[in-house]
């Protein structure tokens, strides 16, 4: 079968830097609907488009195609004791970038000092080209539920009985102004 819009694409891939440093080997396969849906990046979708599997490719993504420039403005420093204890670099908050729009962004804990936290709005891979080595396992048919609802279900995809379930996610829900 080929990939195509509302068919369910499997690839092992490896995620590097342009100059070839190893960001991540997916442990596990990606697994996302092929067609916009917004599952995986729109150069990755393109690359894919019409192939079958035992595909294998790698591309590069510049930043304006995959996480964007860097924003050193997405960067802010605010005093530990406006944040909630026990604190940790890699915790997330959710919070508004100053003189940004009205839509929240998520700020990691890059540093902590004796009084003050740096939090970083930025996606960490924000401002890098990105090499994926793609390689297509499997490609099938997406439900009928799957395109209604706009991601897999089931193995490798979305489970929404685990919705109401926030493990994984609570620092998200943190409120910062």
């Amino acid at each position: 079968m080929k990939i195509a819009k509302d068919t369910v694409v499997t690839v092992n891939y490896k995620l590097s830097d342009a100059q070839n440093n190893l960001i991540e080997e997916g442990a596990q396969p990606m697994v996302y609907l092929h067609g916009g849906y917004e599952n995986t990046l729109p150069k990755i979708e393109e690359e894919l488009d019409g192939k079958e599997v035992g595909y294998s490719s790698t591309i590069q993504v510049e930043p304006d195609d995959a996480f964007g420039d860097y924003e050193p403005e997405l960067v802010k420093v605010e005093e530990r004791a406006r944040l909630p204890e026990p604190i940790e670099v890699g915790m997330q908050f959710e919070g508004m970038a100053e003189g940004g729009d009205d839509e929240p962004v998520i700020f990691t804990v890059t540093e902590i000092a004796e009084d003050k936290v740096v939090l970083d709005g930025n996606h960490p891979l924000a401002g890098m080209a990105l090499r994926f080595d793609l390689s297509v396992i499997d490609v099938r048919a997406a439900t009928a539920e799957e395109i209604q609802h706009g991601h897999v279900h089931g193995a490798g995809g979305h489970h929404h009985e685990m919705d109401d379930s926030d493990e994984g996610d609570h620092f998200r829900s943190q409120p910062l102004q």
